[in-house]
């Protein structure tokens, strides 16, 4: 089951309760079963992926995991290929929703802490080992690899104009390379994503305060540090 982005952010930063509604018109209600019916297939996929690895896991075995039949399947995703596709969309989608609620964190420490924590420890297992594959696919497959770097840029633009907004606001240095930085933060997120992808051992939990710690000295102004420091360990 994959997780309500709004709530479980909102949590992670311990704001306010805050009601994820959403209404459905009638006359829509064709295309919303279409769409519950691509996320059934979607979330059948991953399962399939994340046990066998792409290229082990075939249709069939996604059909049988859907509960679908072939035929059925493939009106919605026609080859393996789309149905990466469509998962690397849904991950976009899933990434600009906790970008956008960063906005409601105290300041720009916490909404940071919220994102990490998000997408470098909340999410399960099965999650983290479906993007190292999908990172692995992108070396291998050209469609699949322009798509992830359209995804990573885009990702990287979030990140950087986060930064420039906690520099606006005072909350963190100005006089650094934002995009520089943000590369540097997509660096410690994939660090994280893929050791704990490859070693169950690793303790994810216990090693953000660390990584958030090294963040708060890279972004802190001239002085602040210490105090970050602490506040990121605690």
């Amino acid at each position: 089951m994959r997780v309500n982005v709004h709530s479980h952010f909102v949590a992670s930063l311990n704001g306010p309760h805050m009601s994820d509604t959403a209404t459905h018109p009638a006359s829509s209600s064709a295309s919303q079963r279409q769409s519950d019916r691509r996320t059934e297939i979607l979330d059948a996929a991953e399962r399939c992926f994340s046990r066998s690895g792409f290229h082990r896991a075939s249709m069939q075995d996604i059909c049988r995991e859907a509960q679908m039949s072939p035929g059925n399947l493939y009106r919605y995703f026609p080859s393996k290929e789309a149905l990466i596709a469509g998962i690397c969309e849904r991950n976009r989608a899933d990434a600009v929703a906790s970008f956008a609620l960063v906005d409601q964190a105290p300041n720009f420490f916490d909404g940071l802490a919220g994102l990490a924590r998000h997408h470098l420890v909340d999410r399960s297992d099965a999650e983290i080992g479906l993007c190292a594959e999908i990172m692995a696919e992108s070396r291998r497959h050209p469609e699949i690899s322009k798509l992830y770097q359209t995804i990573e840029d885009d990702i990287k633009e979030r990140i950087a104009a986060m930064l420039r907004t906690g520099a606006a606001r005072g909350e963190i240095r100005a006089d650094i390379d934002f995009d520089a930085a943000a590369a540097v933060l997509m660096v410690l997120g994939d660090g994280m994503s893929w050791r704990r992808s490859v070693d169950p051992k690793f303790d994810a939990e216990g090693t953000l305060p660390l990584i958030l710690q090294m963040v708060h000295c890279l972004l802190s102004k001239p002085g602040d540090c210490a105090g970050t420091s602490e506040k990121a360990m605690s």
